[in-house]
Formats: C-alpha cells, structure tokens, sequence
C-alpha cells in the first residue's frame, strides 16, 4: 500500500531536479516578501493595510491573471518539450509575450483611473474613519508606483514560464534570487532613508520593488538569448509575430477558459477578502500579517504543484503509458499533500510570535495569531488541492479546471462569506474558519476527477501550416 504512494530515490531525485530551484526561488521571494512585509509594518496600521489592499488584492489579479494569461500556452510549450519540437515551443512563446503585455497595459490604466473606488471597497467596516482615509492615500501612493513594474513583470513571467516548461527552471531561480535582494535592499534604503536617501515610506517600498522586477527582467532576457544551444526556441523569435493560425486557435481554445479562470478566481478571492473587511479594519492589518507567514509556509507545496504540471505535461508529450502517469501523478500528490501537514505545524507553532513583530495595536496581533492558527489547521487541504489543479490543467482539461477551481470560489467561498459577513452576528474567525473548510469538497470533486482518467490528453502533434 506504502508504495503506491512513496517512491524511491531515483523518483525523488527526478522530481526534486525540477521542483528544487521552484521551491528555492518561491522561498526566497516570499522570505524577502515577510521582511518587506515586517518594514512597513514598522510604519503604522494605515500603511499595512494599504499595502496590503493593493498587494493582496489589486495587483493579486494583475499576477494571477498573467500565469493564467501564459497557461494555455504553457500546456502545449510542455508538450512540445516533451515530442521535442523547438518550432512549436517558438510559437507558444511568441504568444506568451504578445498576450501578457498587452493585458499588463490594459489593467495599467485601469488601476491608474480606477484606484480610488477599487481601494475604498476595503475600506468599509466598522473603525477609524481618520484611519480609513489614511489607509486610502497610502494604498493609493503605493499603487501609483507599482503601475510601472507591471509590463517588466508580465515580460519575465513569459521567459521564465517557458524555461521552467522546458526543463530549464535554475536560471529563473537565479533571477529571481538576485531580484529580491535588490528589493531588499532597496526597501531597506527607501522606506526608511538609509545613506542619504529620502524616507520615502510606502512609495519606497513600491519603487524597490519595480527596480527588482526590472533586474530579473533584463537577466531572464539575456541569459536567454546568450544560450540558444540551450534554448533553441528563442533564435528567431522576435523576427516576426508569426503564429501558425491552427495551433493559435488551439492555443485559444484551451487557453481562453484558463484566462478566464484566473481572472475570476483573483475577483472571487478579491470580494471574499472585501466580504471579510467589513467584520471591521481590524481584519485587513491582521489578515496582511497572517497571509505573509502563510505563504512562505506553502511555498513546498505550491512550487510541487507547478512540478506536477510540468511533469504531467512532458509525459503526455512523451505518450507515456497512462499507468506511468497515474502512479507519478499520486506520489507526487501525496508529497505534496504530506508537505502541507508538515508546514501547517510548523506555522502553528509561531503562530503566537509571529504578529508581534508589527508595530500594530493589541488587537490586530491577537486577530492575526488567531488567523494564522485557523489556516495552519486547514492548510493540508489547500496542499491537495493545488497538484489536482495542475492535473486537470496539463492535459489540457481547461474547461474542467476552471469549474474545479473557479466554481469553488463562486459558488462556494464568496457565497458563504457573502451571507454570513451581511447577515449574520458571527465574528470574523468563524467566517474565515466555515469559508476555509470548503475546500474539503473541492478535494473530493478533484480527486474523483483525477482518477477517472478524463484529463490524460496528447496535445502536441505538430500544428504547422
């Protein structure tokens, strides 16, 4: 029984070659992105909550909607790597960079116009008014800066995508690594005015974390195109923007409902967290505190996540037999699975200490190590969900992925925050507790689904004209 879900060495070896420097990359990153987090807590409550509006709300769907943005292409790039056809890799890649900036311009100038009614919609529980006005400028300075990291971004999610789907994940690792000491760094200097510069508080923060997206950005590019032997995929590809009309159709076929997913899984997970502010302004300082922690605790399992897609995709590519696929499909799984219970403890543990290092009142420390606790119990659902995701999404499944992650959100999470947050007296932990729990049916529903087999599809057969 043990083995069908353990394996041996040499499967740990192959999976760990690529899942290694994801796991790395997003460790450090999010590492950087606690100690951000911590500097600004230093500031005041309003500064915490207006990065955190623009943070984990706003630009969450800006990012979120870029790896979706790349996915559709993303599930044939794993294909072609997989049957080793470099042309296809080409086209798949030339698409990833036209589509995600033009939608970095487009949601640019959305936020640009928009960013004080979009911010004030955090702003409605009950609390300091002074406090909400405070927390609406702070959001609205930080948010003027960040618009200009938002193409640098969207370019390096397209390079780096691709390279991790053909194997290559060491040079966005390294990248990305040099990119958040830079953002450090320049956090250290601009929040506070270190060596001569001027204290410049939020926008500080913000402008550190555009000049870092530039630094990944330029060497992501570079090292690309200085190692074509490596990547072969990249000689000629900005000659044209010529993408063979079979396989764009196919790309948008499969890719469209991914997009489409993204987009409104970020809404729902933005109204759910609005749904979640109204129990008082309290809660948006406190759940800052505790999703900062709560993400560098699922850095292992998200980053296998993204492995299992990889994976699942090469093979399809490779027409590996479904048995082969099945048995890797449910040790990776259950790895990443068991890294949930594992970090979920480890969360627990300092759940305790972890708030006291804001510079906040009381009460948000004492609502966020509460927080912490409810999401590090509930975390191994969350480390399930992820790998069944990725699944369904690499053998080009699109429409089924979307309902099995998109529908929990719409028709699970915001529903129930929704009523609960308007009509009923419950404090916020209980919403957030009942709100969280729901993803014990979405690992029900995936886990059906992966067993059935419906997901397993060839898509990389050669779509030339």
């Amino acid at each position: 029984m043990l083995k069908r879900y353990v394996g041996d060495r040499a499967f740990y070896s192959r999976i760990f070659a690529v899942a290694l420097p994801i796991i790395i990359q997003n460790a450090i990153t999010n590492f950087v992105a606690l100690l951000d987090n911590i500097m600004v807590g230093q500031l005041a409550t309003a500064q915490i909550s207006g990065v955190t509006i623009v943070n984990n709300n706003l630009m969450f769907i800006f990012n979120i909607c870029m790896f979706g943005a790349a996915a559709g292409a993303g599930i044939f790039t794993t294909q072609f790597r997989g049957s080793g056809d470099d042309e296809g890799i080409r086209y798949t890649f030339r698409f990833k960079i036209l589509l995600c900036g033009i939608l970095s311009l487009i949601a640019g100038f959305a936020f640009y116009f928009w960013s004080d009614p979009l911010i004030g919609l955090y702003l409605k529980g009950d609390g300091d008014a002074q406090l909400a006005a405070e927390t609406l400028t702070a959001g609205r300075e930080y948010m003027y800066v960040m618009l200009w990291g938002m193409l640098p971004f969207a370019i390096t999610n397209a390079y780096a995508g691709t390279l991790r789907e053909c194997g290559k994940p060491t040079m966005p690792m390294v990248a990305g690594i040099i990119a958040t000491f830079v953002n450090l760094v320049g956090n250290y200097i601009l929040i506070f005015g270190h060596f001569g510069a001027p204290a410049m508080g939020v926008r500080g923060a913000a402008l550190a974390t555009v000049i870092s997206r530039y630094v990944e950005m330029v060497i992501v590019i570079a090292w690309t195109h200085a190692h074509t032997q490596q990547n072969p995929y990249a000689k000629g590809l900005y000659r044209s923007a010529h993408i063979p009309g079979k396989l764009l159709g196919s790309i948008m076929v499969k890719g469209t409902p991914l997009l489409i997913n993204e987009f409104f899984w970020t809404v729902g997970m933005a109204f759910v967290n609005q749904c979640y502010s109204t129990c008082g302004l309290d809660v948006v300082p406190a759940m800052s505190i505790s999703t900062t922690i709560y993400n560098l605790a699922a850095v292992v399992f998200r980053s296998l996540g993204n492995t299992v897609g990889i994976f699942m995709g090469q093979m399809l590519g490779a027409r590996r037999p479904t048995e082969e696929l099945m048995d890797t499909n449910r040790k990776m799984t259950a790895m990443a699975a068991f890294s949930g219970v594992f970090f979920g403890a480890v969360v627990l543990s300092l759940s305790g200490v972890f708030p006291r290092l804001y510079n906040t009142t009381a009460e948000v420390q004492t609502l966020a190590a509460r927080t912490i606790m409810v999401a590090a119990v509930l975390m191994p659902l969350q480390a399930y969900s992820f790998p069944v995701y990725f699944t369904l999404r690499a053998g080009g499944k699109t429409v089924m992925t979307t309902l099995f992650d998109c529908g929990s959100i719409w028709f699970l999470y915001l529903p129930i925050s929704f009523l609960l947050s308007r009509f009923t007296n419950l404090p916020f932990l209980a919403i957030f507790a009942i709100c969280n729990s729901t993803d014990l049916i979405k690992c029900i529903v995936g886990s059906a689904l992966i067993r059935s087999g419906n997901w397993i599809q060839h898509l990389a057969a050669p779509e030339k004209e």
